[in-house]
C-alpha cells in the first residue's frame, strides 16, 4: 500500500515554508491531491505548477520538470532542448543520480543562461542534495527547497512561451502528469 509524504495541502507548506512565497492560494487541509486540482481553476492556476513542484520528491520533480518542459515546446524546440547540455544533465541525473551527475549538474546549470527552462532543471538536480557551491574548503548544503523552486521555474518559463488560449490546456497536461507521478509512488 502507498503512503503519502504529506496528507494535507498544509503539511506541505509547513515543510517548505517557501512555498506560501511562491503560491497565492491560502493552505488547507484538503488532500494534497484535491488542493492541487483545484489549484488548476483558481484565478492564478500557476500555484498549481508551484504546489506540484513542492509536493513531488525531489528526484521525481526533476523528472517531472524535464517531461513539461520537452512537452510544451514544439517540435522545433523539443530538438533544440533535447540538445541542451543542461536538459541533458539534468535528465541523466534523474537516470542515475550520482554525485559526479549531480556536480555535473551544477557546473552547466551555473554556466547556463538564466531565461533558459533547461537551465533551470539542472539546476533543480544540482540542487536536489549535497554541497551546491562545489567547493571542498566551504561546503554549502542545499536547502531542501531549491529543487522545489528551480523545477517551478522551468516549467513556468516554458508555459510562457505558449499561447494564452493553450495555457491551461498545456499547464493541465503538466498536472496530470505530475498526479501519475505522484500515484505510481511507492509507501
Amino acid at each position: 500500500m502507498r503512503q503519502d509524504r504529506f496528507l494535507t495541502a498544509r503539511d506541505v507548506f509547513e515543510a517548505f515554508p517557501t512555498a506560501g512565497e511562491d503560491i497565492e492560494a491560502a493552505p488547507s487541509d484538503a488532500t494534497p491531491h484535491d488542493f492541487l486540482v483545484g489549484l488548476i481553476d483558481s484565478k492564478t492556476p500557476e500555484d498549481a505548477i508551484s504546489f506540484c513542484a513542492y509536493l513531488l520528491p525531489r528526484r521525481e520533480a526533476v523528472w517531472w520538470g524535464c517531461s513539461c518542459v520537452r512537452g510544451l515546446a514544439d517540435e522545433r524546440e523539443r530538438q533544440q532542448i533535447e540538445q541542451n547540455r543542461a536538459f541533458q544533465a539534468a535528465e541523466l541525473w534523474v537516470k542515475d543520480p550520482q554525485q559526479s551527475r549531480r556536480i555535473e549538474a551544477l557546473r552547466i546549470g551555473f554556466a547556463g543562461v538564466r531565461a533558459d527552462a533547461s537551465t533551470w532543471l539542472a539546476l533543480g538536480a544540482a540542487w536536489s542534495g549535497g554541497d551546491m557551491a562545489d567547493n571542498p574548503h566551504v561546503p554549502v548544503i542545499a536547502p531542501s527547497h531549491l529543487t522545489a523552486k528551480a523545477i517551478r521555474a522551468a516549467v513556468l518559463i516554458a508555459l510562457a512561451r505558449n499561447a494564452t488560449q493553450e495555457r491551461r490546456a498545456r499547464l493541465t497536461i503538466c498536472i496530470d502528469h505530475g498526479l501519475k507521478l505522484l500515484q505510481r509512488r511507492p509507501g
